[in-house]
């Protein structure tokens, strides 16, 4: 795996509706630019990707937690993407993201048993790109529901894949539209 950069970014929220967050609600978004190995060639078998994406997993999700300050047990969502650069295709953002991300980065957060959303895209430097979150350990948990944006500026390049992770520290600010909360969710079948 060829790394061009790491990049770790950290939003808290403080006031949300005119109305303080207390305490406040943490994302953390951690990134890395890598060359795509099969930029510009059609490859049938994608294992090298697929590898890239177990290793990512366990690096950006340590990365994410870390940047949080949080101790693992105590991140509460999660999600993945990828912006593949245009000289690759669709398919090597889920090689990366699919097969063997999860494992490591649920053992970076301290569990999860929900599925880990994801968004895939193709686009050139800048492209921005929501990392959609829920509740690691039940996806119906609607406090959860959220997304985060990020961007590299000058990634990707057409040669390269953008990978981020997100974790966050809490749900959203102020949830009130009802349904399964954190507390209720029985965490046994990733859904509820």
């Amino acid at each position: 795996m060829e790394v061009r950069k790491y990049v770790t970014i950290v939003e808290e929220t403080t006031i949300e509706g005119g109305k303080k967050v207390d305490p406040p609600t943490r994302k953390a978004a951690a990134m890395a630019v890598i060359k795509n190995p099969f930029a510009g060639k059609y490859v049938e078998n994608l294992d090298e990707l697929i590898d890239i994406g177990e290793e990512l997993g366990g690096i950006l999700g340590k990365k994410a937690v870390e940047a949080l300050k949080i101790p693992s047990k105590n991140a509460e969502s999660y999600g993945k993407a990828a912006i593949v650069g245009v000289d690759g295709e669709l398919e090597h953002a889920a090689a990366i993201l699919h097969p063997k991300l999860g494992t490591p980065l649920r053992d970076a957060v301290g569990g999860g048993k929900a599925i880990i959303p994801s968004a895939k895209k193709m686009g050139g430097p800048g492209t921005e790109i929501d990392v959609p979150l829920h509740y690691k350990d039940a996806a119906f948990v609607r406090s959860h529901f959220d997304a985060m944006s990020v961007r590299v500026p000058d990634a990707p390049r057409s040669d390269e894949i953008l990978v981020a992770i997100v974790v966050t520290a809490s749900g959203r600010p102020h949830p009130r539209i009802g349904g399964l909360k954190k507390e209720e969710a029985k965490k046994e079948d990733g859904l509820r």
